[in-house]
């Protein structure tokens, strides 16, 4: 299976969760969910990170979390296994509590951070999902008024978020950074909670909370165009991800052929089936991994090569550059190009 994508920001909002193995519950009973609370408060200490929201379900948690330092993946890295090792030791279990590695979108400051913090208070009382499609879709009608308050005293009552620290239910716990977001809502710490507190609360009533996820650029970025292709053009990823051909994809196989023209000074036909010369498989590396072409759609490229044959050409230009500085540094031109890094050259499967 891929490994979900990361990005490190220095400065960046995530969106971070986690579920439990096969869906099993990772919180039993409150002190279960009170220690979670314990070390996101001494992850904010010892890694220096903003938590800005959270929820716990009894199979997942959702953490809206800021690193100055970018380190997202190490600081969750460490509450994930801080957890599991109390969790197992507590309950008397063995294995892996979380289902393989968490899953954190880089998210845009302001507006949607806001609009996403909301989405996730809402999680303890969020309609089932066939519910929502069908009320979109105007099969069903909106929620009854003992519907609404019965998920609105559930919604304040619901302890283990920190909605009611932002609604102003209670008081806001020194580890969790609220502020940030609700100053976008008003002059006073008390009219920002009211506001927010009715813009949740409304769209409890009216029964359909529309998905930030459908806004989601290549299954790792929330924001807008902006600031998506900001975060396109910074981004380093190495190795085999969710998420990472859709970014490939910005690269058309002539756009890549052209480059190594320029870089070569030759035209393709010249060179593309010139025995020795490294400039076709140079092609078909960096089609495979800038344009998110599949191995056997490079071989329709190149003339109708078969995807072994392709696959073979890569792994040897991967060998070679090792040894022959000029192509070397072809492909590392090409990674500055695309707005790639390279730790090694880089080979399918």
């Amino acid at each position: 299976m891929a490994r979900p994508l990361r990005v490190n920001v220095a400065g960046g909002w995530y969106h971070v969760t986690n579920r439990g193995q096969h869906r099993a519950l990772i919180f039993r009973d409150d002190r279960d969910r009170e220690h979670f609370l314990e070390l996101l408060e001494e992850m904010r200490r010892r890694h220096r990170v903003r938590v800005y929201a959270f929820v716990l379900m009894p199979n997942h948690y959702h953490v809206l979390l800021g690193t100055p330092d970018a380190n997202a993946s190490r600081a969750i890295q460490w509450l994930n296994v801080a957890y599991s090792v109390w969790f197992n030791r507590r309950h008397e279990l063995s294995g892996h509590v979380f289902q393989g590695r968490f899953k954190a979108i880089l998210v845009e400051h302001g507006a949607w951070g806001l609009e996403l913090s909301m989405y996730m208070h809402l999680n303890p009382v969020a309609a089932r999902q066939q519910e929502r499609a069908a009320q979109r879709a105007g099969l069903t009608a909106p929620p009854s008024p003992e519907q609404v308050q019965r998920r609105l005293e559930e919604l304040r009552g619901y302890k283990w978020s920190s909605y009611r620290a932002y609604a102003g239910y209670q008081k806001n716990p020194p580890w969790l950074d609220s502020q940030t977001l609700l100053e976008r809502l008003g002059r006073t710490t008390a009219g920002r909670s009211e506001n927010y507190r009715e813009l949740v609360e409304d769209r409890v009533r009216q029964g359909v909370a529309e998905s930030p996820w459908q806004q989601l650029k290549w299954g790792l970025v929330l924001g807008g165009e902006r600031f998506a292709s900001k975060v396109r053009g910074h981004l380093r990823v190495h190795g085999e991800s969710q998420g990472q051909r859709d970014l490939r994809k910005q690269w058309s196989f002539d756009a890549i052929v052209q480059k190594v023209e320029r870089i070569k000074g030759e035209r393709w036909e010249q060179f593309r089936d010139r025995h020795g010369d490294w400039g076709r498989d140079v092609a078909l590396w960096a089609g495979w991994r800038y344009a998110g072409l599949t191995l056997a759609e490079l071989g329709v490229h190149v003339g109708g090569i078969h995807y072994t044959s392709v696959l073979q050409a890569i792994k040897r230009l991967a060998t070679r550059s090792r040894s022959v500085r000029a192509l070397r540094q072809t492909m590392d031109r090409l990674d500055r190009e695309c707005n790639m890094s390279r730790r090694d050259p880089g080979c399918p499967g």
